[in-house]
């Protein structure tokens, strides 16, 4: 029997052996795994490998990046993918291996590939996007009714975010002193716990849903990064199948996230987001000065036909009564000939009958007159009514700026000249605010 080794003899020898087996360095691929960092800067990491079938781990080892080069790595690593160096990721890195004594064998990392992460995470991007497009998810928000007035809004949104400050601040002091009620249904808004908080949001949303036309999902701006919990499957899906449409201002203008892409609207910013509420609320404004312009055209030329209609009643009542008392005026002569031949009976008849004819007309004339009177007496009155100089007396006043109507706050700028006119009269200004 020959002299044994000792552990540390046979763990030397390995350590020799792996160096001349393996001396050079080599890139590998695998997966991220309990990523942790030491207060003086060293990147601890697991790096495993799954099959693809079924998940399970073929193959571990231990992996080190030292400080110097981990303050170089983790930054351009960050800056290329948008993601942070944490678990989970595929990524491929150059190594050496190395063997210690006490630890045993382990990889040390002195490079990586970025481009092999971001074409991973690519893919897992349009495997979802696949999904749901397979699935009928894809559009389905976008196929709401979005309401013309949205009024009642349910946001997920952190309350110390500054983005969701901007957005209350934003849709709070609108020109147009239009009218909004919020509720805030807090949620974080990055990392490891934003999916499930942002889930547990819009369950919370479902029990009041009734209360809401819209939903928002706001978030200022920030690191790249930050933003990776947008791309999720669950959280794609929820908003999808919302009964709400949603909309997404979460502040990053690189890419659309897959939240943003399955929402029914996506705006670039949480001030954008409120910028677009308001501007539904001006649309409406104007749609319906559109439509009382109409009204008020329609007003003035069915009283200009009805009064066209009254002259030519008249003027077919004058004409009728003239041929009738011409008519009647023969058959007078008539009588007055008879009576000059002495047939008495026949004068008598024909008296009684001109009687009776003068009654009937002028009752209908009367008549006829006395309607077309009252109508025209009450179109009168509505156009009297409805005059400016009407609506001056009453105490209203008329701003006109350029010789236009100004319907809105908004048209008037510092300096412009401006004239008002009263019931008595009319006043210049200038306006200095």
């Amino acid at each position: 029997m020959t002299n044994p080794l000792s552990l540390l003899e046979i763990n030397n020898l390995v350590k020799l052996a792996l160096r001349e087996c393996l001396p050079d360095k080599y890139w590998v691929r695998a997966e991220l795994s309990e990523v942790r960092t030491t207060s003086a800067g060293h990147c601890y990491v697991e790096f495993i490998e799954k099959e693809s079938r079924n998940g399970n781990i073929i193959a571990k080892m231990r992996g080190n990046i030292w400080a110097n080069t981990f303050r170089i790595l983790s930054p351009y690593f960050e800056k290329e993918t948008g993601r942070s160096f944490s678990s989970g990721l595929k990524v491929l890195v150059q190594v050496t291996v190395d063997f210690h004594e006490v630890y045993g064998p382990s990889l040390t990392v002195s490079d990586i590939d970025p481009t092999f992460t971001l074409g991973d995470m690519m893919q897992q991007r349009l495997e979802i996007i696949r999904k749901l497009k397979s699935e009928g998810l894809f559009e389905l928000n976008k196929q709401h009714v979005f309401p013309i007035l949205p009024r009642r809004l349910a946001i997920i949104s952190s309350s110390t975010a500054a983005g969701y400050d901007d957005f209350i601040n934003q849709l709070e002091n609108n020109d147009g002193k239009y009218t909004f009620r919020t509720k805030l249904f807090p949620a974080l808004m990055q990392g490891a716990q934003a999916e499930s908080t942002i889930l547990k949001a819009m369950k919370a949303i479902e029990k009041e849903i009734s209360g809401f036309d819209a939903v928002l999902i706001l978030r200022g701006g920030g690191a790249t990064s930050d933003l990776n919990c947008f791309d999720s499957y669950l959280l794609a899906k929820a908003c999808a199948t919302f009964q709400l449409p949603i909309i997404t201002g979460i502040g990053h203008e690189r890419d659309e996230s897959i939240l943003d892409k399955v929402a029914h609207t996506r705006m670039k910013t949480p001030t954008a987001a409120a910028e677009f509420l308001i501007s539904c609320f001006e649309e409406a404004e104007n749609h319906i000065y559109e439509l009382q312009e109409v009204i008020i055209g329609h007003a003035k030329q069915f009283m200009v036909n009805e009064r066209n209609r009254l002259n030519s009643i008249s003027m077919h009542l004058s004409h009728h009564t003239q041929k009738l008392m011409n008519r009647e005026s023969l058959k007078v002569r008539e009588i007055q000939h008879l009576l000059k031949t002495g047939i008495q009976n026949t004068f008598s008849h024909r008296k009684n009958r001109l009687n009776e004819w003068q009654y009937i007309l002028k009752t209908t004339i009367q008549q006829n007159l006395t309607k077309e009177q009252n109508k025209l007496s009450m179109f009168d009155q509505i156009i009297r009514l409805s005059s400016p100089e009407t609506m001056l007396k009453k105490g209203f006043t008329l701003t006109l700026k350029d010789g236009k109507i100004i319907r809105s706050s908004i048209q008037i700028k510092k300096g412009d000249l401006l004239t008002t006119h009263f019931a008595d009269g009319e006043r210049h200004s200038i306006a200095t605010d």
